[in-house]
């Protein structure tokens, strides 16, 4: 198994970094190729903006690439010619659009502006270049796109129609939602509209949704990197990333000390804890601390880490750079320092930390930061 080793190259620099990540490559082609196999006769493309949620485009488009994905979404046009230098035949569309003063970015790459106004065509069409684009429409989000209106007055214009047109579903993750199937018929008039102009609809979770919502390419990002594993695709879809802490420290702590700022949290009973070398500069949020923040005062329960083979709770805050685990259920000697406590990966999933920090793992993937040494397998 091929192992590449970030930061100054050297193998050991993963051995005993103070935090790692490792990213299962497999693992996220694997995902691409079942959300394929899930949408087709339509086309999956591939959503690596934000660095391919933290992960790295150019590793993962890479392998996707390889794999046969030849559409790719990225948000900037900075990330699409980091890109393209990685992938000289990809499609690779800009979601942020086009605006002045980055044209030149976008003609020297080949990138595909995806425009969401008639002032970002604008700058298109006075550049003078036949240059190809997409047209995002607003069906319900409130967000960047051109309304059902506009579209007509685009098309009844006598303007270069687009290439692609796309929308943005607001709920796919809740099926007794109204909003879907209104957002569907509305974005279906559009592309009756501009009848014979491949369209998408559709990430992640709007590919479950399957039928019309489909169109003829999907677009998904969360479900290539591990998160939104529905229970009916368990093992279908992988976790792709485990991240890791190292273990600097283990103490003993009497009944009635304190754990953390705040001393939030009361020790009841004689325990031992681990003090590991990832805080919320690391994307370890601090959402997820054991005490001490409004996300506990409702009773849930805050993040817990995996060693020797069984969960250990986080107790009080988590800080910028540390996290205090209670292992005292644990026997005395099975956790030294030098030992990584999983944060999330195989044995925790991503989705589950993220509950516990009252956010989503889009979220904690795009926050990891550049502490973590990189192993990709």
């Amino acid at each position: 198994m091929e192992q590449t080793f970030l930061r100054t190259g050297q193998a050991h620099d993963f051995d005993s970094a103070p935090a790692r990540l490792t990213i299962d490559l497999g693992a996220i082609t694997g995902n691409w190729l079942e959300m394929a196999r899930l949408s087709a006769p339509a086309r999956a493309a591939a959503v690596v903006k934000a660095d391919a949620y933290g992960l790295g485009a150019v590793r993962v488009g890479q392998v996707l690439a390889a794999a046969g994905c030849r559409d790719f979404f990225v948000a900037t046009p900075e990330e699409g010619a980091i890109l393209r230098a990685a992938l000289p035949d990809a499609r690779i569309f800009v979601l942020f659009g086009l605006w002045r003063g980055v044209e030149r970015i976008f003609f020297d790459n080949n990138l595909i502006p995806v425009l969401a106004s008639a002032d970002q065509l604008e700058v298109l069409i006075s550049s003078g270049r036949d240059h190809p684009y997409a047209l995002q429409i607003d069906t319900g989000m409130s967000r960047l796109g051109m309304t059902l209106d506009e579209a007509r007055e685009l098309a009844a214009s006598g303007t270069r129609p687009p290439m692609h047109l796309l929308s943005h579903l607001a709920c796919p993750d809740d099926p007794a939602q109204t909003m879907s199937r209104r957002q569907l018929e509305s974005f279906q008039q559009v592309r009756q509209i501009f009848s014979g102009v491949e369209s998408s609809l559709s990430s992640s979770e709007g590919t479950l949704l399957g039928g019309d919502y489909l169109c003829e390419i999907i677009r998904p990002g969360i479900a290539l990197y591990g998160g939104l594993i529905p229970s009916h695709l368990a093992g279908r879809l992988r976790p792709v990333v485990k991240a890791e802490a190292r273990v600097l420290q283990v103490r003993n702590v009497k009944k009635g000390d304190s754990a953390s700022y705040g001393a939030t949290h009361i020790f009841k009973a004689d325990s031992r804890v681990a003090i590991v070398g990832a805080g919320y500069a690391d994307g370890w949020l601090r959402t997820a601390s054991g005490s001490g923040v409004p996300a506990r005062e409702n009773g849930s329960r805050g993040a817990v880490g995996f060693v020797a083979g069984q969960r250990v709770p986080v107790v009080g805050r988590i800080t910028m750079d540390l996290t205090t685990f209670d292992i005292g259920a644990l026997d005395k000697d099975a956790v030294r320092p030098g030992d990584y406590i999983e944060l999330f990966g195989e044995n925790l999933p991503l989705d589950e930390m993220a509950r516990a920090a009252g956010t989503i793992g889009y979220e904690v993937l795009t926050s990891l930061g550049s502490r973590y040494a990189r192993r990709y397998i």
